[in-house]
């Protein structure tokens, strides 16, 4: 009889398969193999759609709330406090692009006012630090709503406040702080960010990314101006200008907002997640780590949560075994990173909506893992 440790941590197969569902099917295959082995399984996510629900599954405590939505509609969302007393936040809840519909998508309207509403609630409920996914959003106002959200002020040249959205920012003669929530100055803030574009320019958040937010070339061309106006308003009040950091682009400006005005760190989304969850401790002693995601190609090694997972099983000598709906022929790079071997859990051809079946894909996870684990069960005889 073989006797392990194993720990699961698989992120989400989109559209088809939970980060625990794939948990649990792959724990099921273990066991059919190796019944005395020690399984635990981790919810994970890259810090992008999911993370919150991974953290709320790893003993975190849900608030629910209505907050501003990204044309300013109310919409109702949730966030995470950890069992480590941190907010977890996804930014796309409130000002994400799946919240619209094609023909609502535009930048110059759309505002991350919301997220300012649930990063005050969470002080209200005691959490000075945060984990702020800003993945997926509808916006491009360098964050601005956000910060107005959370009591600054950014006045035009009559002295009154500007209204919501990108465009606004090309209005901004004045910004006062002294109506910002004072508490914020107790509070740590670390963004999961996996982007490294600058705010402005030819490969800043209005050129790279208005497009896919509903904005024109005309539009690119006046919501970059507008970044640039904010940019510079804030080098006259913080005597540094931020615009050219990597990663302040992020999700329409919204990590020049928190790296300037919030003191934010930006960082692999990922990486915070682990982090957050303690998996180095989980990890200690662990000879099998199994992980996957719907698809491992050549982007599962620039940094999703796979190799992240990988990376720390190398850490403590086990050995790292991915699984994936699809394995693409440029996969084999994730070798180089940290998984030893990888599987699709495929068994035979079939149409992509069979294949993303729940019901289908968690029977085929439980049929490759025990396959992989009755290999591992007479390698150890």
């Amino acid at each position: 009889m073989v006797y392990m440790k194993v720990v699961i941590a698989i992120d989400s197969f989109k559209g088809s398969v939970t980060s625990i569902e794939a948990g649990e099917a792959a724990k099921a295959g273990i066991l059919a193999a190796c019944k005395k082995a020690q399984v635990e399984i981790v919810s994970i996510a890259d810090g992008g759609e999911g993370t919150v629900d991974a953290l709320a599954l790893n003993g975190g405590t849900i608030e629910k709330l209505q907050v501003k939505g990204p044309l300013g509609e109310l919409v109702d969302t949730y966030y995470v406090i950890s069992k480590n007393n941190t907010a977890i936040i996804e930014m796309a809840s409130v000002a994400g692009l799946t919240l619209l519909k094609d023909e609502e998508r535009n930048p110059y309207l759309t505002s991350t006012y919301g997220v300012g509403e649930m990063i005050e609630h969470a002080i209200k409920k005691g959490c000075r630090n945060f984990i702020v996914g800003i993945g997926g959003s509808a916006t491009n106002d360098g964050g601005v709503g956000m910060l107005q959200g959370l009591g600054f002020q950014f006045l035009d040249e009559f002295k009154e406040e500007i209204k919501l959205g990108g465009k606004e920012l090309s209005r901004i003669k004045e910004i006062c702080t002294e109506n910002a929530i004072k508490e914020l100055k107790e509070c740590s803030f670390r963004i999961a960010c996996d982007v490294e574009n600058p705010l402005c320019g030819d490969v800043g958040a209005s050129a790279i990314y208005g497009p896919q937010k509903g904005a024109t070339q005309e539009m690119v061309r006046v919501l970059d101006s507008a970044l640039m106006t904010f940019a510079k308003e804030t080098e006259k009040l913080k005597g540094k200008d931020f615009s050219d950091l990597a990663g302040t682009g992020a999700a329409g400006g919204m990590g020049f907002a928190f790296v300037a005005y919030l003191n934010g760190l930006l960082k692999p989304g990922v990486e915070l997640i682990l982090d957050e969850l303690g998996i180095d401790d989980i990890l200690v002693d662990t000879d099998f780590v199994v992980t996957g995601e719907g698809r491992i190609d050549k982007q599962t090694a620039m940094g999703k949560a796979p190799i992240g997972i990988a990376k720390r099983g190398k850490k403590v000598g086990a050995k790292v075994i991915a699984i994936a709906g699809c394995v693409t022929d440029d996969a084999y790079v994730c070798n180089e990173m940290g998984i030893d071997a990888f599987f699709s859990i495929a068994d035979k051809a079939m149409p992509l909506e069979e294949a993303m079946d729940k019901n289908i894909a968690i029977k085929n996870i439980t049929k490759t893992v025990s396959q992989i684990f009755n290999v591992v069960k007479v390698s150890q005889m």
